[in-house]
């Protein structure tokens, strides 16, 4: 089994300064690293979708790398639209990972029993990602390369829509020329994405499209039609993705804080589900979920 934990939406601002002079970002990723480090099963690896940071600066990226740096595992960066890749290099190209030539930051993963694709959807200037065919180029050549591989695609802005209006018109633009490439594709795991700040699933491109909660505020769940983008301190979290051969990828969230618990389930006697192959504990305190 491979486990990854996807973290996104960072928005890391330089030490002492909140994101949007509320959000302690910094001290928020903290505390999804401490719940990394806390799992039962710990990840194999650690991606997180983009929105590293919330202007691109060399010194919010210094930071995101000390507030990373007690995960034991390798973490993959993706840029969003918050990034700017040439920062992300100077402070994290030297991780072998991220190419240091030509215009985007797409890469793979290879050394994992899944094969991890990174996809940079950055539009410098402007908020919505885009799959141009530069881009799609790549993305098809790498799919050719290994057609029967179980591969898991990451990328910032989703290449679908959530229902968000406000959020989906600056999704990725080009998405049917993207889903086209992917249909017909069986060994893609799913389509897993961060910017809107929300747990959200959808069918699409013959897989599965996923977004990932934010690891510190998250935007507002209003499925109305409106064009202000508003956020909530909801409680934080991230996605855990367990990849099995007999079963593919079952996507986990992960709540990010202090919680009572656990405890077991103590049955009442009333409880209804006995029947005459099973005799009810004597105690009714056996724990059944």
């Amino acid at each position: 089994m491979t486990l990854i934990a996807q973290i996104t939406d960072m928005h890391v601002r330089p030490s002492g300064k909140k994101a949007y002079g509320l959000v302690d970002t910094a001290a928020m990723l903290r505390a999804a690293v401490a719940s990394i480090l806390a799992q039962p099963k710990k990840p194999d690896a650690v991606v997180a979708s983009g929105d590293l940071t919330d202007c691109g600066l060399v010194e919010e990226y210094e930071l995101l790398r000390d507030c990373l740096s007690p995960l034991p595992m390798p973490v993959y960066l993706i840029p969003g639209n918050h990034d700017r890749r040439e920062n992300m290099r100077l402070v994290f190209g030297g991780d072998g990972y991220l190419p240091m030539n030509g215009e985007f930051l797409h890469y793979t993963v290879e050394d994992l029993p899944m094969r991890l694709i990174g996809l940079d959807t950055v539009v410098p200037g402007k908020g919505h990602g885009e799959m141009d065919a530069a881009r799609l180029a790549w993305l098809k050549a790498r799919l050719d390369e290994q057609p029967d591989r179980p591969t898991f695609i990451f990328m910032h802005h989703p290449p679908f829509p959530t229902g968000l209006q406000h959020m989906d018109s600056i999704n990725c633009r080009n998405a049917p020329s993207m889903a086209a490439i992917l249909k017909g594709r069986g060994n893609i795991e799913r389509v897993a994405c961060g910017h809107h700040h929300r747990s959200i699933q959808i069918r699409w491109g013959g897989t599965i499209g996923s977004v990932a909660p934010s690891v510190a505020h998250q935007v507002v769940l209003d499925l109305t039609p409106h064009d202000d983008a508003t956020f909530t301190m909801e409680p934080p979290g991230y996605h855990l993705h367990l990849w099995a051969p007999e079963s593919g990828v079952i996507t986990h969230t992960a709540f990010i804080g202090s919680f009572s618990g656990p405890h077991p389930f103590l049955l009442d006697p009333d409880y209804p589900a006995f029947d005459d192959k099973e005799a009810a504990p004597a105690t009714h305190s056996q724990a059944r979920a």
